[in-house]
């Protein structure tokens, strides 16, 4: 029979006599009140690329929900499983979110596989593969442009991916209602792992930006 983890348990020990004597008030208000965040993150599972790290961020405060590649699907109320766009229901109809951030990030592995298409563990399994078709022709548009190096296409379709999921989460009809009233801002950030930079997503030109401070 396995142990469960030993470093876990350690992490575990270390944050009950840290940040949660810290904040132990702000934990017995989230469990007595429930949480109330108003911005949701949608990030990618990397272990490097944790929003609550990134954004130095209090218990309670992000509504996070992590993916592989932080893609965001169309809107498709089917009898298929969903769970991403569950995720977005339930942060802007359930906790009335007002702002949703897509988040990527440099060196992503699922970005990675999409432009390499090879045969590998990632595409012959259920449902990597399937889920990086969301991109469409994207890869395949980059990979045609010869004058690109391969760390170059990285990125480039890193930040072209997080344009393309803010499309398609206006394609959630409250989305789009609420951000055509003012009620509901999108916004796309990547956040650069070896310098820790975060580049912001100009709204207007769809280019990255570094933020001033």
């Amino acid at each position: 029979m396995h142990r469960f983890p030993d470093h876990l348990l350690k992490g575990h020990a270390n944050f009950m006599s840290g940040r949660y004597v810290r904040e132990k008030d702000r934990y017995r208000e989230l469990a007595a009140s429930g949480q109330n965040p108003t911005t949701m993150i949608i990030a990618c599972c990397d272990s490097r690329a944790a929003p609550e790290m990134i954004f130095d961020a209090e218990p309670g405060e992000l509504f996070v929900l992590r993916n592989v590649a932080n893609l965001v699907p169309t809107y498709q109320p089917d009898g298929g499983q969903h769970g991403t766009s569950a995720g977005i229901e339930f942060a802007v109809k359930g906790l009335g979110i007002v702002n949703i951030v897509i988040m990527g990030h440099g060196r992503c592995g699922g970005i990675a596989a999409a432009l390499n298409p090879a045969p590998s563990p990632l595409h012959s399994g259920d449902f990597i593969g399937k889920w990086m078709s969301m991109l469409g022709d994207l890869p395949k548009q980059l990979d045609q442009n010869a004058l690109m190096t391969a760390s170059e296409r990285q990125r480039a379709l890193e930040r072209i991916s997080i344009r393309n999921s803010i499309d398609n989460l206006r394609t959630f009809p409250y989305v789009a209602e609420l951000e055509e009233q003012g009620k509901l801002a999108v916004h796309g950030a990547w956040f650069d792992i070896a310098s820790g930079e975060l580049w912001i997503m100009d709204a207007e030109s769809g280019d990255f930006v570094r933020p001033e401070l």
